[in-house]
């Protein structure tokens, strides 16, 4: 309507302006052809735009309105079929009826509206009872919105990191994340549950950053927001390149207000991978077995004695992983007469990547270079094998002790056992 206004508008003073019959008739079918108006009425509005009429309502009552202009009309009122003695009948039965949605209380009132009517005397002819007859389910759920809003229960959900939290953190797939750059990690849970996942149990999140390969395990008591987050405190002090970018998956030990928030304030960029799309993380899964797994099995970890113990392990072999164990980075892949050609660079350990970098700071190179010279591989690997025979002595004891819900949990014990210390 305004575009039509705008052309009536535009075109009538021109209208008015010419003296030939012809020419104005031009105007008017202009006019007609443009707004799709009738032609009697186009030509009485390019006549009259702009002028002051006295009309009369639907009511006789004089209105005084400008041809042609966005005029204010009386909201047409329509009188309350239902009143506030059926709004009140129909409160007391929702809330009789456990407050439930208008199509299913609509539903009820056939047979529920005789028996009111016997036990509180109303007439099959009173106006209350003929109008909750007939009444439907979107005008119950209409006249009930007010109560519904009163009852409504406070502090139920503050977050909800499914909707709110996921549409905020973009998505970024593998072949995307910046692997030429030190500072971005990838991070992960691996669930120590000893094929048992009811109840509570340890985890460890696994980070990895993605130019040197480096390691940084940590292991949480349970999977509660709060140990997440303190874990990635822990590893931003810990690990010689800072953090400059977090990615992993959609895990709800990730994706919460605390470990969001605390990114925020250090100025960490945070990003996800794709729901159901576990190679988009798969610099971190594919050490979620060469290092956690075959450090500490799949047995069931869950008291603080245990964790306490694993903590201790891990601080010895991220030193083992980091400085002794060398990696093989993937530098080309191509299909060759059907076949995959990979080719990757020498191996070297994480530290020696970050030695040779020119975007790590001499001073960081430096304490990397000295810690390397005062560690032992073999004494690192003493201390790891006895708190791995520790470890396993305290699930065996457990074993002894507990009567479990199934057999998957013994096996994973005895599997853990056979692999690592035979």
């Amino acid at each position: 309507m305004d575009q039509k206004r705008a052309v009536t508008g535009k075109l009538a003073a021109k209208y008015r302006a010419c003296r030939e019959r012809k020419q104005r008739g031009k105007i008017l079918a202009q006019v007609q052809e443009l707004t799709g108006y009738n032609r009697h009425y186009a030509g009485w509005l390019l006549r009259n735009f702009g002028k002051t009429r006295l009309l009369q309502d639907a009511e006789g009552k004089p209105v005084r309105l400008v041809v042609g202009s966005r005029n204010l009309r009386r909201q047409a009122v329509r009188p309350h079929t239902y009143d506030q003695a059926v709004k009140k009948l129909l409160v007391w039965l929702w809330e009789c009826f456990d407050q439930m949605c208008g199509k299913r209380l609509v539903a009820v009132l056939p047979d529920v509206l005789p028996v009111l009517a016997k036990r509180q005397g109303l007439k099959k002819t009173a106006a209350a009872y003929q109008k909750l007859l007939h009444i439907s389910a979107a005008t119950i759920d209409r006249l009930l919105k007010p109560e519904r809003a009163k009852r409504r229960l406070k502090g139920i959900g503050h977050t909800r990191p499914s909707s709110l939290l996921r549409s905020s953190i973009p998505i970024v797939i593998s072949s995307e994340l910046p692997v030429e750059k030190p500072g971005t990690y990838q991070i992960d849970l691996v669930g120590h549950d000893g094929g048992n996942p009811n109840g509570h149990f340890a985890f460890t999140l696994n980070a990895v950053e993605l130019f040197s390969g480096w390691v940084e395990p940590r292991i949480l008591l349970n999977k509660a927001q709060r140990w997440s987050k303190e874990a990635v405190k822990s590893i931003q002090i810990a690990s010689p390149i800072p953090l400059q970018g977090l990615h992993s998956d959609n895990d709800s030990a990730f994706l919460n207000e605390p470990l969001q928030s605390w990114c925020a304030s250090q100025g960490i960029p945070y990003s996800r991978a794709r729901p159901y799309h576990s190679n988009d993380t798969c610099y971190v899964e594919q050490k979620n077995f060469n290092i956690v797994r075959q450090a500490v099995g799949y047995a069931r970890y869950e008291t603080e004695e245990e964790v306490a113990l694993i903590a201790k392990l891990y601080g010895h072999l991220r030193l083992l992983i980091n400085f002794f164990y060398p990696s093989m980075k993937l530098l080309e892949k191509k299909r060759v007469d059907g076949r995959i050609r990979k080719r990757y660079d020498q191996p070297r350990t994480p530290a020696r990547r970050l030695l040779e970098c020119a975007a790590i700071a001499p001073k960081i190179q430096s304490a990397l270079g000295q810690q390397l010279h005062e560690l032992d591989p073999f004494v690192l690997k003493n201390r790891i094998s006895r708190l791995q025979t520790q470890l396993l002595a305290l699930v065996r004891r457990k074993n002894m002790k507990i009567q479990y819900p199934g057999p998957a949990y013994p096996q994973a014990t005895e599997r853990m056992g056979r692999m690592l210390f035979g």
